[in-house]
């Protein structure tokens, strides 16, 4: 029997039974969906942020500035990953596009692993890992939801080219091989440069993405709580934690241990994920039952311990106020996502897990069912049937229009959604699209900005701003700006947006 929260002690099977194969079968077609997703990269969500990353590393990889407006400033956009991808984007001459996409590729393809080296320290079934994948995708709730971080099918769509993904990838590496490490070789724990090699990677992680790095943390104090170690590994814990926050502290591109301060100015940006609680998730509900038969069997299963671990964290941020807090659900949701696939290939009585495989199956059709509009980023919508096609989201269509004229660090005054997607094509906006903690004239630019395109603004105040920031073009919709002095109106765009050159 698979003893709960510990590496199996069986060989993995050698040959798959039917069922596995057709669980395999299935997980295969939904990353084949998301493979056709990121041929297609659809334009929505966060894209520019990190297109725009991307474009300022390609350009100046030591010393990049700020990804969205024209300062020397540092950003947590720059990370190992995207410092890496700008690399490639500079060597290869790809465009940010197509270095997103390949990353993107990289980034499944750790996460795919990852989750199945990770299942492996929990079951040796071969139903095991496509099942818990199938899981982590389509185990939520019937309300469409989508998040970085959050690895619904939707959701993961959507940010499948984002460093998210890649962190969380590593976060199931990280896992499984922490997992491998507690419990060493012959009684003996792993030596000192395994436990060196985990101190970097956790590091890495957070250097990723600050969130799931948090979720990774959770998740590896969850592993090393269940194996009750002795002391001998907790030395090289405490080694391996040193030599991480050492690297966190030499990154060059901006200072980690800054943005612990950051909460309270993302905390109104992050305050819709407490909300709907119950439709975005309540299919999990089936792994909430699951882990509480594991916490029957070992009152310090791993899994058991990651979900309160992330449960009362994600609550604390909704009593206290700090909304922010709420990135850090996944390390409730995962958890209970794999203990009920588990619950299904375990072993024990047939019947029992014929009763779980029924209420997994029907809660992963429901799912499914509810997160059906993510072919809406492969397939045309008028393709679909109408009830998927409600479900499908409208990509955005991008600024590539703008490009014959607007030249790599031009300076344009836009509006906030237009700023979220200008500068992933070498551009500049007034004021940035996304809150930036390190920029600390952040508000005063955003009042410019509301100040410009405001109706009773004159023209000298216009030229005023203009001047102060640089601004060579400015990008708006509708006649607001028609006629405007010193704007020269130079190209069209969809939705009646028209891109001014600025004359004076």
């Amino acid at each position: 029997m698979d003893r709960p929260g510990t590496t199996c002690a069986v060989p993995p099977r050698t040959v798959a039974a039917p069922g596995a194969v057709a669980v395999g079968a299935v997980a295969a077609l939904v990353l084949l969906l998301l493979l056709l997703v990121i041929v297609r990269l659809p334009w929505a969500g966060d894209l520019g942020m990190h297109a725009a990353t991307l474009q300022r590393l390609r350009h100046s990889p030591l010393d990049p500035g700020n990804p969205l407006v024209d300062v020397d400033t540092p950003s947590p956009y720059y990370s190992p990953w995207t410092v890496l991808l700008g690399c490639v984007a500079r060597v290869t001459g790809f465009s940010v596009f197509v270095v997103l996409r390949l990353g993107a590729l990289v980034a499944l393809g750790l996460l795919v692993t990852g989750v199945w080296r990770y299942v492996r320290t929990l079951s040796a079934r071969p139903a095991a890992p496509p099942l818990v994948l199938l899981c982590l995708l389509l185990l939520w709730g019937t309300a469409q939801f989508s998040w970085s971080g959050f690895l619904g099918l939707t959701s993961l769509a959507l940010t499948v080219s984002y460093p998210s993904v890649f962190a969380l990838g590593l976060a199931f590496h990280l896992w499984a091989w922490l997992a491998g490490a507690v419990r060493g070789s012959g009684g003996r724990p792993a030596g000192w440069g395994v436990w060196a090699g985990l101190g970097v990677l956790w590091a890495v992680v957070l250097l990723v993405h600050q969130f799931s790095g948090i979720v990774a943390s959770l998740g590896a104090l969850a592993v090393v709580g269940a194996a009750r170690a002795g002391r001998r590994v907790w030395g090289r814990l405490g080694a391996g934690l040193l030599v991480g926050v050492v690297v966190l502290w030499l990154w060059p591109y901006y200072d980690f241990f800054a943005l612990l301060g950051a909460g309270d100015g993302m905390d109104e940006v992050h305050r819709s994920l407490y909300r709907d609680l119950f439709g975005r998730y309540w299919l999990v509900l089936a792994g909430v039952a699951a882990l509480g038969v594991r916490w029957w069997r070992d009152r310090r299963d791993a899994l058991v311990l990651f979900f309160l671990l992330g449960a009362v964290v994600f609550a604390a941020g909704g009593v206290s106020g700090h909304w922010s807090w709420g990135r850090v659900l996944p390390a409730a949701l995962i958890p209970a996502q794999v203990a009920v696939a588990l619950e299904v290939v375990g072993s024990g009585r047939r019947a029992v897990r014929a009763g779980w495989a029924c209420v997994l199956a029907a809660a992963l059709a429901a799912g499914a069912w509810g997160q059906a509009g993510t072919l809406g980023y492969v397939v045309d919508r008028e393709a679909l049937p109408g009830a998927v096609a409600e479900k499908s989201p409208e990509p955005w269509r991008g600024y590539h229009w703008i490009t014959p004229w607007v030249g790599y660090g031009d300076v344009v005054m836009a509006r906030r959604l237009p700023s979220r997607q200008i500068p992933a094509y070498g551009a500049y906006t007034v004021a940035p699209g996304y809150p930036d903690f390190f920029l600390r004239d952040e508000n005063a630019r955003a009042a410019a900005v509301r100040t410009y395109f405001a109706q009773g603004t004159g023209a000298g105040s216009r030229r005023e701003i203009v001047r102060a920031y640089g601004v060579r073009w400015v990008v708006d919709r509708g006649p607001g700006l028609r006629g405007a002095e010193g704007l020269r109106a130079v190209a069209r765009g969809p939705g009646g947006q028209v891109l001014y050159a600025v004359v004076d």
